[in-house]
């Protein structure tokens, strides 16, 4: 169980393998660095047979003393300095190519984090952009329903005066009408008044009349009456 347990958190402790960049620059730097270790890999096995042919030249050369054995010797030793020249460049062009290979990925690599970042900006800006609208819609919708509501409230009131100066109006009318009316009944008593016979006033003056034509009684005059003391 333990040998399970541990090989479960050796596979949790293992990172996610990074996606590398693929680009065309990168493969041709790439295909010239394996072309320039295949040519390094001959070259050094020519320089390893030519140094082992300089090494038995020169052997044989010092036990003959022979010019011919010497002249080989020389040439052996000669065509061993080339092929380790020759493999010495090569080596030296592999880590140029690799060094340009790895700056070749370094630049698509900036490149592409570039990329992603102008994508990432780019969606920032987008939102930050619909966030903005979305406030200044809100704002404006806020503004626009104070507004509405303010009007709202002076229409209200605008009907409020209307109506009062409606209802003074009607009073007024009613009142002056009410006026009229009574104006009206007032003209109309006075002639009806006006119309009927003096009934009254004539039956007065016949019993003034009466009076006057009746003797008069002769007023008594009373005594004084003294008290005795």
């Amino acid at each position: 169980m333990a040998k399970v347990k541990s090989k479960k958190s050796a596979t949790a402790n293992q990172k996610p393998a990074v996606k590398r960049i693929r680009s065309q620059a990168i493969t041709k730097a790439n295909i010239a660095v394996a072309k320039l270790q295949k040519d390094a890999k001959a070259a050094a096995k020519t320089l390893r047979i030519a140094r082992k042919k300089a090494k038995v030249a020169k052997k044989i050369s010092q036990a003959t003393k022979s010019r011919v054995k010497k002249k080989a010797a020389i040439r052996a030793q000669t065509t061993s300095r080339k092929a380790a020249a020759k493999a010495a460049a090569l080596n030296a062009r592999i880590r140029i190519a690799k060094a340009k290979a790895r700056a070749v990925e370094s630049a698509a690599i900036v490149k592409a984090r570039k990329a992603a970042e102008v994508v990432k900006t780019e969606a920032d800006l987008k939102k930050a952009a619909a966030e903005f609208i979305a406030r200044w819609k809100k704002k404006r919708a806020k503004a626009e329903a104070a507004k509405v509501a303010k009007q709202a409230r002076k229409d209200a009131q605008k009907a409020r005066m209307a109506a009062k100066k409606a209802v003074k109006k009607e009073k007024t009318a009613i009142k002056k009408a009410a006026a009229k009316a009574k104006a009206a009944a007032r003209k109309a008593a006075r002639k009806i008044t006006s119309t009927k016979k003096p009934v009254g006033k004539t039956m007065a003056k016949k019993k003034a009349a009466k009076k006057r034509k009746a003797p008069a009684k002769k007023r008594v005059a009373k005594k004084k009456v003294v008290k005795r003391k």
